[in-house]
């Protein structure tokens, strides 16, 4: 029954609500579809959550920081309010071993030193819904994916649409989409702005009062002609230029403070993707991309750095009996021109193959992975997990996997390296992780929950020491991950999320850094005729930070941020969101301000 549910939804997931609650008479099973390569049940997939477009609304989120600190497992950072550099710390992995898609194209920064991915000026204009799947993925994604995964899918638009807001330091935001969908075709284009004066990206608390603005824009087109019963073709493709002052650490004391130091950055993202339905598979052909150039300014001196990354890849998806299976071929390319004038150039071949088999009240997945890479030899990775239906809306599940990532360019070629050669011959990071999952789902649909226990261990943890690039760390986050939705009647909904990170540094026994111990929110939701809203706090416990060349403890935080809609008519409605509502003075990472109590008003027209 379940899998003839899922099939059914699939199609239809991008309308799927992650915490919503439908009338019991449609209740429908949770699907996540393009982080697993097939689509699976939420609730049988260990580590698996989905946040939908109806979420983002009712949070009024604007940045993907904004919301993505709400998923239990999820540390996000970033250093300074608006436009400061924002990473993910997915179960105490460091931010290079998160893998980023847009619509299934990899965008890691192939010129950061880690390949991390910076999420700062991530508007979520365009982004219909957003897969979070944690625990190593190396299995279905290859390099880059230890901590898991996040993936974003971009909207297809059958009108038109716009917001507009103003606010708080001189803040204006405005967004315009507009398209025509069908059975047959469809192609929608949107533009978004964002522009602030911002705050002092170093904390005004330390004597720091100069404002440091921030500026993004974003554009985007996306497209699907179906030519027959057997072939479609689609595509995609996202641009965004930000520009934003950050503060640096002058000479002589080299603190944090008020400088001119800026930031640029360029970025573009795409895909092209034929299907075709041919003996009794279907197969995606696709082809994507993803572009950076950044420059920083300090000092009145430039530095830039640019990376790219391309993926060609062929997956075939079939089904026989109770097992639904995909397998396909990868060609993932990656270089980087770094500011020191070096340059590199990084490939992988891949086979993978991922299986699922429904027995009825057991349901079982497999996936394994082959990786050549040019530079850097092979590795196979795994992943096998199980979902038992207890009875009485009970779900026990639980998963092992493996996972590696294959040295950056940053990391390739040594950059800024004063030791004296030769340098130690560097070897992909490995990783194993184990964790099981209890869940539970009323009758009714009103009442869910699932509880997780997890140890994610990481081998041969590149990292920059004495002058050089070494294999030397390993390390291990023991967690528990707990999260609750209820639909309260009247309206009301609350959704609760909770996690226990233990993260260190099984070399120096050190706890990692940026990674709280406890972290947690609460969102009340509303909807009512014509009022709908949510009231989100949320929290996290004292974190081992850096203060330059030593150690510091970030202070915990509590924070609460209030977002509501009026409907004037059914295409038309008034926002208002207030951030920071009891005006808390805190640090996501040390030294860095962020925002007193700030309010903002707007419109929003559906048409």
């Amino acid at each position: 029954m379940k899998r003839s549910i899922l099939s059914s939804t699939a199609a239809m997931a991008a309308v799927i609500a992650a915490p919503a609650f439908a009338d019991e008479a449609t209740q429908l099973d949770e699907v996540v579809v393009t982080a697993t390569r097939l689509p699976a049940i939420v609730a049988e997939t260990p580590g698996a959550r989905v946040i939908d477009s109806r979420i983002i609304e009712q949070r009024g989120a604007v940045f993907a920081a904004d919301i993505l600190s709400d998923v239990p497992g999820l540390s996000v950072t970033r250093t300074g309010a608006f436009g400061g550099i924002a990473q993910v710390r997915m179960r105490g992995a460091t931010p290079g071993k998160t893998l980023v898609l847009v619509d299934g194209a990899p965008i890691n920064d192939a010129a950061e030193p880690n390949g991390a991915y910076d999420f700062s000026s991530f508007e979520l204009a365009d982004i219909d819904r957003i897969e979070v799947l944690s625990g190593p993925q190396s299995s279905l994604w290859g390099s880059d994916a230890i901590g898991g995964v996040i993936s974003f899918t971009t909207r297809e638009i059958d009108g038109v649409r716009a917001e507009a807001e103003a606010g708080s330091f001189d803040t204006v935001r405005g967004r315009l989409s507009a398209g025509v969908a069908n059975e047959t075709y469809a192609f929608s284009a949107y533009a978004s702005r964002f522009q602030t004066d911002g705050i002092s990206a170093a904390d005004k608390a330390d004597g720091n009062p100069e404002a440091d603005g921030f500026r993004s824009t974003t554009l985007g087109a996306k497209g699907r002609y179906v030519l027959s019963d057997a072939v479609k073709i689609d595509g995609a493709v996202r641009w965004n230029d930000s520009h934003a002052d950050i503060d640096g650490f002058p000479a002589p004391d080299y603190v944090l403070a008020d400088t001119g130091d800026a930031q640029d950055s360029e970025q573009w993202s795409g895909f092209g993707r034929v299907t075709v339905q041919a003996l009794g598979l279907t197969h995606e052909f696709s082809v994507s991309a993803s572009d950076l150039d950044r420059t920083s300014y300090s000092g009145g001196y430039p530095s830039t750095f640019s990376g790219d990354r391309q993926a060609y890849r062929w997956q075939a998806d079939g089904k026989a009996e109770a097992i639904d299976y995909a397998f396909g071929v990868e060609r993932n390319q990656a270089s980087a021109n770094l500011s020191s004038g070096l340059s590199r150039d990084l490939s992988i071949t891949s086979v993978f193959g991922v299986a699922q088999y429904d027995l009825g009240a057991l349901n079982l997945t497999g996936g394994l992975r082959f990786d050549d890479t040019d530079d850097f030899g092979s590795k196979t990775t795994g992943r096998i997990s199980a979902a038992y239906d207890l009875a009485g809306g009970f779900i026990l599940s639980g998963a092992y996997g493996t996972g590696f990532k294959a040295p950056t360019v940053s990391q390739a070629v040594c950059d800024y390296c004063f030791a004296p050669q030769p340098w130690p011959a560097l070897k992909p990071e490995t990783a194993d992780s184990v964790e099981i999952a209890l869940g539970w789902a009323s009758a009714d649909g009103r009442l869910e929950g699932r509880a997780t226990l997890y140890r994610l261990n990481v081998e041969d943890q590149i990292t920059y020491s004495a002058g050089r690039y070494v294999n030397v760390a390993k390390t291990r986050s023991d967690g528990f991950e707990l999260e609750g939705r209820a639909r309260l009647g009247a309206g009301f909904d609350l959704t609760l999320a909770y996690a226990w990170t233990d993260a260190v540094d099984r070399t120096t026994g050190a706890r990692l850094l940026r990674v709280p111990e406890h972290a947690g929110s609460a969102t009340l939701g509303w909807t009512g005729d014509r009022l709908s809203g949510a009231l989100t706090v949320r929290a996290e416990g004292d974190q081992d930070d850096s203060g330059g060349f030593s150690t510091v403890v970030r202070k915990g935080f509590v924070t609460a941020n209030l977002n509501a809609a009026y409907a004037l008519t059914d295409k038309v409605a008034l926002t208002a969101r207030i951030e920071n509502l009891a005006d808390e003075h805190y640090q996501q990472v040390f030294g860095y301000g962020e925002p007193g109590r700030s309010a903002y008003v707007g419109v929003r027209l559906r048409y």
